[in-house]
């Protein structure tokens, strides 16, 4: 038996089982891949074989999983995706020319004999972003009508494809067809009703459309496709679920397929205490089978991943290759134009580097490059030479003989990795992988290495996992903890590592479905327990590129930046206005955390001059904070903000709590004094009875003040203990069914604050009490995407954002819990 699968099954029979520390079984959406913003692969559903595995922004990314037991098939994972056929296509297929007016037009615009003559012509899509628009459009509204000829055939079912930034009708020769408000990020299927395809004409006919930007962005594109009838195959049979369970690192989900059991179990080794091992851009699928009747079974295992993985839209031609490299049989794509670093913004998945499936070549396995519908027939057939002929949608397949199976288990794995060459640019430089070193320079190193570490790998992951879970019931909880579990992987996946080209390492996050913005501040701030419990330098590298735009001159307000820019591009701020006390609070107390977490000031001297230019403005302007905007944005501006004035507090106190420790007594004696002066002052101006209002002299308002969290945690003692006792009494009056709302304002919450409001509690049980709607949002949330931190108290239902690195907070119980047991 081969070395590497010896010590493979070795770790299975060592390894304790995973129910021993059974974690998180339900979840809005499970992990599969997970390493960062771009190469993140999730499935959307309860059962892995119920639906198609995506990208976290929801766009298909498939992966097909297969098992052949005595020649009957049965399908574990994923689903044949949707495919589409063009009918009038859209800016992303072919370049179409129409004709556009941004005045309101008269009676008939949607007709096809209306007289456009007087209209402007221009080229899709219409944009405001003068790098992507192929037509300006900068006013409020805009009004198109795009011509086109059609040759009448049958239509299996119409949908619109389009792209709408803001408000959105169209009509088809004259007739409404849809009418989609808001933007919707991208381009995407909606399906029309279904005499609308009647309504197209042999020759010419006319699609009109009216966008309304209410705010941000503007963008409008559209087409016209037929969806396909699936190509389902009669004898497939549906593998049953019997579980699954997720862990930090891991999902794992068990199967009964036939005579045989099925474990599968998909591991993003993210262990921030090995930067070596979590930056390598591999994840591991490992199939454990054995026989589940007491006899011998022949059994084969297929695997297929989409080329979309390495794709922004599927209509970008792709290239790919079968190869092998040392002990590794290889397959890759990715696509021919390789636009490196060309995209930025939010809705967006990768288009350059390429993706990569590998498989040991000691386990004999049939690799192939086919189409998405030749692949699945290929595994069927048991012919896979037949099968080889990619068409536009290439995917990556591998097939794994395990022989004949019984009662031992057998265990074999496959490496799913990306390389993405330069994942960001920074400054106008662009960076290479943090994996990438010297040493190290290819991804089929990377693969090579990742592979013979697999049994040393599981391990540790295995380690960590159990570890984290009874740390986390200890600190609030089981339903706590379950929290935590689902907050891991995607709070560190929305991370990219790299290192500066002054050798800083940089941590740097996306603000996922929030504007897709790079290492912006108040996403770091939330995120900060997690890096400050298990890897305080990821925290430094979060803020290394905030102190570089400052310090270099590069930003020059008095007052900490908002972003870096929009992911994947770091070179300056791309917000639309500052957050001064927002930032600059956020900045100065995470230095002090980070200075509690590493025992010493060290990282806090090499900034003490920028700290101090913002420490002055809180000073000076964060008591009774202007009309300005805090990191809950979207409620928009505020004047008075107690909450933000808070953060102004705790900040001063924080900065004199990193001058008492460098030995600077006087600074830190006068800043002590000015914030417990500020704090004194704030309890009689926010003080409502029974409460503290959202603002200062709004009777009658309320909000969670979650930046008190800091006074604890750092031992601050700016508030008394009645202040917190007071608020978390009212919190508790105040639940809904699925949280606490974030004031009294709305409805709505984010959950990453009601963490931090209920580690406010002196006891568990009101801790537990804060928490649990949050979780019972987690399991019951009719919303199936990467969990969202922005939801409806009421109803359950996602309000905005998902899969962000702010749910990085929810580790701050974990965090308190360290810190206490330090003092």
């Amino acid at each position: 038996m081969n070395k590497l699968i010896k010590n493979a099954f070795f770790l299975f029979l060592l390894l304790p089982a995973y129910s021993g520390f059974a974690q998180a079984t339900k979840a809005p959406a499970y992990p599969l891949i997970t390493h960062n913003p771009y190469f993140s692969i999730w499935s959307f559903s309860d059962q892995l074989n119920q639906s198609t595995t995506h990208h976290w922004t929801g766009k298909d990314q498939s992966l097909i999983g297969l098992i052949k037991v005595d020649g009957e098939v049965y399908r574990f994972m994923g689903k044949e995706p949707t495919s589409y056929k063009t009918i009038l296509p859209a800016a992303d297929e072919e370049s179409y020319t129409c004709k556009y007016n941004e005045l309101l037009p008269g009676d008939g615009w949607t007709a096809l004999k209306y007289d456009d003559s007087a209209w402007k012509t221009g080229k899709a899509p219409f944009s405001d972003d003068k790098d992507r628009a192929k037509t300006l459009w900068e006013s409020k509204e805009i009004w198109v009508r795009r011509v086109f000829n059609y040759s009448k055939k049958d239509i299996n079912k119409l949908f619109l494809k389009i792209h709408h930034d803001d408000d959105a009708e169209v009509y088809l020769n004259g007739e409404k067809i849809n009418v989609s408000n808001g933007a919707n990020g991208d381009l995407q299927y909606f399906p029309l009703a279904d005499d609308v395809a009647a309504k197209l004409k042999e020759g010419e006919n006319v699609l009109a459309m009216h966008c309304t930007n209410t705010g941000g962005e503007a963008w409008l594109d559209a087409g016209l496709s037929d969806e396909l009838k699936p190509t389902g195959h009669a004898d497939l049979k549906i593998a049953e679920q019997a579980k699954v369970v997720m862990n930090a690192t891991q999902t794992i989900y068990d199967f009964k397929c036939g005579g045989t059991d099925l474990q599968l179990t998909f591991t993003s080794p993210l262990l921030m205490n090995d930067l070596s091992i979590m930056s390598r851009p591999v994840s591991y699928i490992s199939y454990k089978i054995k026989a589940n009747d007491g006899k011998e079974h022949a059994v084969k295992v297929f695997f297929s991943a989409s080329a979309d993985v390495s794709r922004n839209t599927a209509s970008q031609p792709v290239t790919t290759k079968k190869y092998a490299s040392g002990n590794l049989s290889v397959l890759k794509a990715g696509t021919i134009e390789q636009p490196i670093l060309q995209k930025k913004g939010d809705d967006l998945r990768i288009d350059w580097g390429y993706m990569y499936v590998a498989v040991p070549k000691s386990f004999n396995a049939a690799q192939y490059i086919s189409g998405a519908n030749d692949a699945v027939e290929g595994f069927f057939k048991g012919d896979v030479k037949s099968a080889q002929k990619p068409g536009i949608s290439p995917v990556l397949n591998t097939v794994i003989s395990f022989g004949s199976v019984g009662k031992n288990a057998v265990e074999k794995f496959i490496e799913m990795g990306y390389d993405d060459i330069n994942p960001i640019q920074y400054f106008g430089a662009n960076l290479k992988p943090w994996w990438k070193t010297a040493q190290t320079k290819t991804i089929e190193q990377v693969l090579a290495k990742a592979a013979a570490d697999y049994p040393a790998v599981i391990k540790k992951c295995e380690l960590f996992n159990s570890t984290m879970y009874k740390d986390a019931v200890k600190a609030g909880g089981e339903q706590y903890a379950k929290l935590c579990v689902m907050a891991y992987r995607q709070s560190v996946a929305a991370h990219t590592l790299v290192k500066s080209p002054q050798g800083k390492l940089l941590w740097l996050s996306k603000e996922n479905f929030s504007g897709g913005f790079i290492n912006t501040v108040d996403v770091t701030y939330p995120s900060a327990p997690l890096y400050l419990l298990y890897n305080p330098k990821l925290l430094e590298g979060m803020l290394n590129g905030i102190f570089y735009f400052s310090e270099s001159g590069k930003f020059q307000r008095n007052y900490a930046a908002h972003d870096l820019g929009t992911y994947p591009l770091a070179n300056g701020q791309k917000y639309g206005e500052g957050m001064p006390v927002e930032e600059s609070g956020n900045m100065i107390t995470l230095v002090a955390a980070i200075a509690k977490a590493e025992g010493n000031t060290a990282f806090a001297k090499q900034h003490w001059i920028i700290l101090g230019k913002w420490l002055s403005y809180l000073v000076n302007e964060g008591f009774d904070p202007k009309n300005q905007l805090c990191t809950d944005d979207f409620a928009g501006h505020l004047a008075r903000n107690a909450n933000l004035s808070v953060k102004a507090i705790v900040g001063i106190a924080c900065y004199a709590q990193l001058a008492e420790k460098m030995g600077e007594a006087n600074a830190a004696a006068r800043y002590k004094k000015i914030a417990k002066d500020m704090a004194g002052r704030w309890a009689t101006l926010a003080n409502d009875d029974d409460h503290f209002t959202l603002a200062f002299g709004n009777k009658g308002t309320w909000s969670q003040k979650y930046n008190m969290v800091w006074d604890k945690m750092l031992g601050l003692n700016l508030f008394p203990q009645a202040v917190y006792d007071k608020e978390v009494k009212f919190y508790l009056s105040k639940q809904n069914e699925f949280g606490l709302p974030l004031d009294s304002r709305k409805t709505y919450t984010k959950s990453d604050w009601i963490m931090w409001t209920a580690t406010l509690a002196k006891n568990k049980a009101d801790f537990k009490a804060l928490v649990a709607p949050v979780y019972k949002f987690a399991i019951q949330t009719p919303t199936r995407v990467p969990l969202s931190d922005w939801h409806e108290t009421n109803s359950g239902k996602q309000v905005g954002f998902q899969a962000r690195s702010v749910v990085g907070g929810y580790f701050i119980k974990m965090l308190q819990d360290k810190w206490t047991k330090t003092k």
